[in-house]
């Protein structure tokens, strides 16, 4: 792969040129549609001509899809496939600074699949797993949150960097009760975990997820069980850690143990815990904030990565709870003014 990049005259196109014909079909999708999308997200014009595109619009926005087209070829060279998600992801880590992570962006492998960041969050996200003790992942729902650390957990467990892996949630329910559902308890907290299920099977194949929950290898559990334990040699994950008290978070971060890592995610928006009762994610963001070993990751709504939809309505959410707090920052100050008159 080549690019002309000769100081063109302003308004003038910058070319891509792909040596290997064979990739470019997937490149540009069926009816060029992966161009159209790029041409959409970024406000450029694309023409492809046999094995090269012209590349024409704002100076910035032309860079960026330069900067995603090549890594779409890369991928492609790879081996791997380029669908309408993979194309959103190149334009976004297209827009990160090109010296971030150095030569290389991190990725996970696992027994499945290799795992490549989707946004400049989700690379700092998995260079932080894969470098510090401690590490905060904040932010909405679709973000990867859950699935990159478990996919984390995963790689580290069958490189043998730890020898097992402990999955944790807080038994707090978003508006519904465990206790009236039938069965035993792994039949109750079974349908709760779900999500890290999911993406153990996303991770690895079904008989080893089987077989190595069975040996001990992964443990899945409420976060009540890990009182009283040391954890080590292991990768511990916290799963939704906002709907853990105070008290439990304190519990669940002391259980660290050697050579172990730990990793707790949560959305401080969605927190389930009743009323008048503080988030142990908050409390430990705050109390811990600038210690050694600790990484803190913040997600927004543009690293949502599920259905465009999910984007926007977190934005919308976000921007109705702003509006919420500023009018009663606004109503608390008129009657402040009022008291003093």
């Amino acid at each position: 792969m080549s690019s002309v990049r000769s100081k063109p005259a302003p308004g003038e196109p910058i070319y891509l040129q792909f040596e290997d014909n064979r990739l470019l079909p997937p490149l540009f999708g069926e009816h060029d549609k992966h161009l159209v999308q790029i041409e959409q997200l970024l406000g450029v014009s694309l023409i492809s001509r046999g094995n090269q595109i012209a590349i024409s619009g704002p100076h910035d926005a032309v860079e960026i899809a330069h900067a995603a087209l090549s890594r779409l070829y890369q991928r492609l060279e790879s081996g791997d496939g380029v669908d309408a998600a993979e194309v959103d992801a190149a334009v976004r880590m297209a827009t990160a600074p090109t010296n971030l992570f150095g030569e290389q962006e991190p990725v996970i492998r696992t027994r499945r699949r290799q795992v490549a960041a989707r946004t400049p969050a989700q690379a700092r996200y998995i260079d932080a797993m894969q470098s510090a003790d401690l590490v905060f992942g904040l932010g909405p729902a679709g973000t990867g949150k859950t699935y990159l650390a478990v996919c984390c957990a995963v790689s580290m467990l069958i490189a043998g960097k730890v020898d097992r892996i402990v999955l944790s949630r807080p038994a707090v329910e978003a508006g519904e009760r465990l206790g009236y559902l039938p069965g035993d308890m792994k039949d109750k907290v079974d349908p709760y975990m779900r999500p890290i299920y999911d993406a153990l099977y996303d991770s690895l194949p079904g008989d080893q997820v089987a077989r190595r929950i069975e040996n001990g290898d992964i443990e899945i559990a409420p976060l009540a069980f890990m009182r009283g334990r040391t954890l080590k040699n292991a990768f511990v994950l916290l799963d939704e850690g906002q709907n853990a008290s105070p008290v439990q978070m304190k519990m669940f971060l002391t259980r660290l143990g050697e050579n172990s890592r730990m990793v707790v995610t949560g959305d401080l928006s969605q927190i389930d815990l009743p009323t008048g009762v503080r988030s142990g994610l908050r409390d430990a963001i705050e109390t811990l904030k600038d210690m050694d070993g600790l990484q803190t990751v913040h997600f927004t709504e543009v690293d949502v990565i599920r259905h465009q939809l999910v984007s926007r309505i977190v934005k919308a959410y976000d921007t109705r709870d702003k509006e919420r707090r500023s009018a009663k920052k606004m109503e608390r100050d008129g009657r402040s003014d009022g008291d003093g008159r």
